[in-house]
């Protein structure tokens, strides 16, 4: 049979009126419409089964999700079936339950969730449709298929400690459904609990999803799984999935996923959506970490996701994190989770020692103190790295005129341009949040003045210092700018990992996940800027974010060291973190949380909106607050909630186009959830009225 099928049955009259045709199918298309939409077809199309269909004038790829006996619309309106595609099986009952769950939960069209998760070639027209595509991409991938990676020679695990031993046969063991929270110190080896658990599922015959938050975690994961499979017979079990792949890596990898040949899938979010016909273990490592949220499109949280399918399918999910969300902790202390910790690290090496330098006092120099200075020094002596964390890419934040006070500033967005070094006569201002570009200029824009100057500290800028500093040292930056190219994040890494850098500077990209075997210093600069953050989620990132960075220290040697330096050592996040007390930070951060109703102990919703004028879109918001006034009846539930008065953001400019949000909260989270299914059907013709563009986030993470 061909990979796609014409029926000339299927030919409608010019009126759209299919003669003689009595089966109906229900199609889920990526248009922004509620709703499904029916057609007809000459044959039976399988439930899951992705056709072609006509939209309007156009011509889209859909999923049929329903095959009812009569339409929703009149027959003789019903447009029919032009092609379906059957080059790949149809999508298993359970994705579509996790897909059909993610829609009804985040408050998306179900088209809208659907075609998005496929491999863009499998929702594509233009795929199946022209001279040079016969056979469609599946048939084609499959005829060019290159050799898969090659053999790995396979690694002798590593002996497991008590606390790891005693997670891992749990997990191992676990029948049915369960969510494990492992709690470990960094560096107490929970990859080994994961390898341990993971084989266990693969020698019953079962498939395992492993994910990690960010592309740049996978490269030295990936090694350690290759190595440790390659003595399972079965040939080439894992495939790995991500952003970064091209077109025809990912359609790869999920036809490898789909057709139960990867045992093993190693991804991203989006690997959640990843179809495993015999999956029998989720792992979601550094489970508290932000990446695992979608911010565009669909804003679903793959974290949540991966507990719903688990639970779903019957099979455990394990949440692993040295610093757990404090949502997943508070599910551990109610008894909804079960948890074991591992307090030790693997190896025979203790904690880092934490120490806050208080620079309220101190001759600074380029932003180091002192003390950071002559730790650096004691560990290039020893032939031992450090690592330099600054989450500030570029040279400066801004650029500055003393004369007159002007400052750098993107004309389309209310933030500052960052000043960037890009060799002689190359600098350039650029803005974080459009992407704009201009010239550094010679002379202050407003009064003339020749003397700018910089203001603050970015990664350029350290690395150029401590070039000046230490110029025998081998320095490395590693940042979103050092890593645009494809591959430049594994080459960077694998120097560092090669011994060939003695002192890194990075950003968050080099804070999680990474075993950096002779680093035994960690400096962190500027940690203050996050403390009051107008976020509430601020300290508990910033806590996050401290104890993953420091824990890259002294991994493998003895005496590692971190150094934080802070105007304000007496704050609970910097005291917690001398204690290397996660504990002890949550139980803090859980009582003011539950004192205020904040989540975990609320729910909330975000409604934003776009628009060419700030008014238009506070008025759109305003007159959505006042829906369930105007319609009581439609919202039996909204006694139980709290909706807040609509106010710009915070940058509230971006790309010339101004934001505004609304948020909605309550303790009762099917009472959002029916608010929610019914308020948003009647935004878009609130909408209208105001030309705005607006996006309802369920469970936002930053406000």
């Amino acid at each position: 049979m061909p990979s796609h099928i014409t029926p000339s049955a299927l030919k409608a009259d010019e009126a759209g009126q299919a003669a003689d045709l009595t089966l109906w199918v229900r199609v889920a298309l990526d248009v922004p419409v509620q709703g499904l939409f029916d057609y007809c077809s000459a044959t039976i199309i399988p439930v899951g089964t992705r056709v072609i269909v006509p939209f309007g004038r156009r011509k889209l790829v859909g999923v049929v999700v329903a095959t009812p006996a009569q339409p929703a619309i009149e027959p003789r309106l019903a447009k029919a079936v032009e092609e379906v595609l059957d080059d790949t099986p149809p999508l298993p009952a359970d994705w579509l339950r996790l897909a059909s769950f993610a829609a009804q939960y985040y408050q998306r069209p179900l088209g809208e969730v659907i075609l998005p998760a496929l491999p863009t070639a499998l929702r594509k027209v233009s795929a199946y449709q022209g001279k040079r595509s016969a056979g469609g991409p599946v048939k084609r991938m499959d005829k060019r298929a290159r050799p898969l990676a090659g053999s790995v020679g396979a690694d002798t695990p590593p002996s497991l400690n008590a606390e790891q031993a005693a997670a891992a046969q749990a997990i191992a063991g676990q029948q049915g459904h369960k969510t494990i929270m492992l709690h470990g110190v960094t560096g107490s080896g929970k990859t080994e609990v994961y390898l341990h658990a993971a084989q266990a599922v693969l020698a019953r015959g079962g498939q395992v999803l492993f994910m990690v938050p960010e592309i740049n975690l996978t490269p030295q994961l990936e090694q350690s799984l290759r190595s440790r499979l390659a003595g399972i017979e079965g040939g080439e079990m894992l495939a790995v999935l991500h952003s970064g792949l091209s077109d025809g890596e990912r359609l790869r990898a999920w036809m490898r996923a789909q057709r139960g040949e990867a045992r093993v899938l190693l991804g991203t979010r989006l690997s959640i959506f990843a179809p495993l016909p015999d999956l029998g273990l989720i792992i979601v490592d550094e489970e508290h970490d932000a990446s695992y949220k979608q911010q565009d499109g669909l804003r679903y949280s793959a974290r949540d996701l991966a507990v719903w399918r688990a639970r779903d399918r019957n099979i455990p999910v394990v949440l692993g994190s040295a610093t757990p969300s404090l949502e997943s902790w508070n599910h551990a202390e109610t008894g909804h989770y079960q948890r074991f910790t591992l307090a030790q690290r693997a190896k025979a090496v203790e904690l880092p020692s934490v120490k806050l330098v208080d620079t309220r006092r101190l001759a600074m120099q380029q932003g180091f103190s002192p003390q950071l200075v002559k730790a650096l020094e004691e560990r290039l002596e020893a032939g031992q790295q450090s690592l330099i964390f600054l989450n500030r890419r570029g040279y400066a934040p801004v650029l500055n005129c003393a004369s007159c006070g002007w400052v750098s500033q993107c004309p389309r967005c209310t933030a500052y341009t960052v000043l960037h070094r890009a060799g002689a006569r190359r600098n350039y201002l650029q803005c974080h949040h459009c992407g704009f570009q201009a010239r550094v200029p010679h002379a202050c824009p407003d009064c003339g003045d020749q003397d700018l100057k910089p203001m603050g500290r970015g990664t350029q800028r350290v690395e150029e210092y401590l070039a000046e500093l230490f110029p025998s040292a081998r320095i490395a930056r590693i940042d979103a700018d050092s890593t645009r190219l494809k591959g430049s994040a594994a080459a960077l890494f694998a120097k560092v990992h090669a011994g060939e850098v003695d002192l890194l500077v990075g950003t968050q990209m080099v804070a999680k996940g990474h075993d950096f075997a002779n680093l035994g210093l960690v400096g962190v600069l500027n940690a203050d800027a996050m403390l009051f953050a107008q976020d509430f989620r601020a300290p508990e990132r910033l806590f996050a974010q401290l104890m993953q960075v420091a824990g890259r220290a002294g991994r493998h040697v003895k005496g590692g060291e971190v150094i934080i330096q802070t105007d304000y050592p007496e704050q609970a996040v910097y005291q917690a973190l001398l204690r290397h007390d996660y504990p002890g930070f949550a139980q803090y951060g859980l009582a003011e949380r539950k004192a205020v109703g904040l989540p975990p102990y609320a729910y909330q919703a975000l409604l934003t909106a776009e628009a060419r004028e700030l008014s238009s879109a506070l008025g759109f918001l305003a007159d959505a607050r006042l829906l369930p006034e105007q319609h009581p009846l439609d919202y039996p539930t909204v006694a139980a909630l709290t909706l807040y008065d609509p106010v710009p953001l915070r940058v509230v400019r971006v790309a010339n186009i101004e934001r505004a949000q609304l948020l909605v909260e309550s303790t009762s989270r099917p009472a959002l959830q029916a608010f929610l299914t019914t308020w948003s059907h009647a935004l878009s013709g609130v909408a209208k009225a105001f030309r705005v563009r607006w996006n309802l986030e369920v469970d936002p993470l930053e406000i």
